[in-house]
């Protein structure tokens, strides 16, 4: 029988069990009434961060829509050339295609004097004399470097593939064209000091050659001179002579124009306050250019569509000749992937201690440009807004050194020549030997710092350097039926190289080209980035 204290301890643990149950009740209601809210917390965050997501793609894309639009028009342009040429378009029709690439060309060629002209003088007089010559010289150093190295990466793809080993020869057209090693290198030297400053803005002197009809009179009993007033007998024999003479041709005389302003951007830099009403309208000058070129950017995809798809489509056999020249072909394209993808961004690695790969990113319209104009001194400014914008790298030095390199720079052509003339001495049935190979190299490399200004230059210098080691040259029209390709891909690898002179020239004078004592420099910063209409409102 139960007691009272028992009944008491009965209702108790009632009222205890109670109140921990209600207790339980009130955190579920409290713990369910979090997950609600975190849940919405959680919606609201997965939104936010959507809408963030949005933004930085929309930015990115504005950021980089040039690029994009570039790159497909790339794309657009082999597939419309080659859609074209089943057509077998007429040449008026090649004509009109390719207009918008031409106009495009005739833009950006004419800003390029002016803005090497403003940009040199403005950086070599922020540049002690000192600094100068130390950015030449690592410059200079670079140019060299690559040079060889395209002729030695030439020498060991021909060794390997040996192209040309079984190929018939093929008659062609002779070449008139009769540089002689000595006459290319003076030339080089009159043209980096220009007569006429102005007149260098748009010719140079180059060495002209013509052929006059002489009269050789024979010699009897080795003393006598006969002539036909003399005597009857006597035979006159009509001899072609071969008479030089030095000449202008068409072409702005690039390397003499930046001689020249070095040294007014020098003396300026020396004059101090003097000169500084001098700088001031040069480094305004600059910056009115690039911003002209900013608009003529935009027309980037357009003109490459048009230069690709009016080379592609006039091209009437292309299965053909990559079949007859293939293993030639094959060479010289290895020979620029491998310079590109390997060489240069291992002497990238190792002068600057970056990432290559990211770095040829970040040149890639520069790259693209060059691809479709043929031309790296159509991509001078698109090479200028990758270094000094993208890569950070001194606006003294890159507006010095990719001119620079633009005349003297050609490794991509010195691997072209250097594997060129061994295929044509090797079809011609011209065996060479080591030595010869080693002195077509050497030639090679010394000739690019002074590719003549005429068209197809390379072409050009590659029948100087067969007409020095006695190699016939009347194969080498068989070249112009691959030119309008390997034209374009050694083009891209100059490209890529001057940027890399560029950074790693800025590399080694990384601690601050030295300033003169002179007047006070417009320093802000002049930038080349293409914004799309809508990048300003964001």
């Amino acid at each position: 029988m139960l007691c009272p204290l028992d009944y008491i301890r009965f209702l108790r643990n009632i009222v205890t069990f109670s109140r921990m149950l209600a207790g339980r009740l009130l955190d579920f209601q409290t713990t369910d009434g979090s997950i609600e809210e975190n849940t919405m917390e959680m919606e609201r965050a997965i939104e936010n961060r959507g809408c963030c997501l949005v933004r930085k793609f929309r930015k990115s894309l504005r950021r980089h829509l040039l690029f994009i639009l570039t790159l497909s028009a790339v794309i657009f342009g082999f597939t419309l050339g080659f859609l074209l040429r089943l057509a077998e378009p007429s040449a008026d029709a090649l004509l009109w295609l390719g207009m918008p690439g031409e106009l495009f060309l005739r833009l950006l060629k004419m800003m390029i004097i002016p803005l090497l002209v403003c940009s040199v003088i403005h950086s070599t007089a922020s540049l002690d004399p000192k600094s100068n010559g130390k950015i030449s010289i690592v410059a200079f150093a670079y140019i060299m470097l690559t040079n060889i190295l395209g002729c030695l990466i030439a020498i060991a793809l021909f060794y390997v593939i040996k192209p040309g080993s079984e190929s018939p020869l093929v008659e062609g057209k002779t070449n008139v064209y009769e540089a002689v090693p000595q006459d290319i290198f003076a030339d080089l030297l009159r043209n980096i000091i220009p007569d006429n400053m102005v007149e260098a803005t748009f010719r140079q002197t180059q060495t002209k050659y013509s052929h006059e009809m002489v009269e050789q009179f024979q010699l009897v009993d080795n003393s006598t001179r006969k002539n036909i007033s003399s005597n009857q007998n006597s035979t006159i024999q009509m001899v072609q002579k071969l008479v030089k003479s030095v000449g202008k041709t068409d072409g702005p005389n690039i390397l003499g124009l930046i001689v020249a302003c070095m040294f007014l951007g020098t003396a300026a830099g020396k004059m101090g306050k003097k000169a500084k009403p001098f700088l001031d309208f040069f480094a305004v000058s600059t910056e009115v250019v690039l911003q002209v070129l900013r608009w003529f950017l935009w027309m980037t995809p357009v003109g490459i569509s048009s230069l690709i798809a009016a080379s592609i489509a006039g091209t009437r056999d292309v299965t053909g000749t990559f079949s007859s020249l293939g293993l030639f072909v094959l060479t010289v394209t290895l020979g620029i992937v491998l310079h590109q993808a390997l060489f240069l961004p291992l002497i990238f690695f190792l002068t600057t201690r970056r990432n290559p790969y990211t770095y040829f990113l970040s040149i890639g319209r520069a790259w693209l440009i060059g691809f479709a104009a043929t031309s790296t001194a159509v991509a001078i400014p698109e090479m200028l807004n990758a270094c000094e914008n993208k890569n950070h790298i001194d606006k003294r030095v890159s507006r010095f050194v990719i001119p620079f390199c633009v005349t003297l720079n050609a490794d991509g052509s010195a691997l072209f020549i250097t594997a060129a003339a061994m295929f044509i001495a090797n079809i011609s049935g011209h065996p060479l030997t080591f030595g010869e190979v080693a002195i077509i190299g050497l030639l090679t490399a010394i000739a690019s710092l002074a590719l003549p200004s005429v068209p197809s230059s390379s072409i050009v210098t590659l029948i100087m350097v067969l007409s020095s080691m006695n190699v016939p040259v009347h194969a080498v029209s068989l070249l112009f039926a691959v030119e309008w390709f390997l034209d374009r891909i050694r083009t891209t690898s100059n490209v890529l190289s001057h940027t890399h002179c560029a950074a790693i020239t800025h590399h080694f004078n990384r601690q601050g080209p030295g300033k003169t004592e002179g007047p006070v420099m417009i320093e802000e910063e002049v930038e080349l980035i293409v914004h799309s209409p809508d990048a300003y409102n964001s």
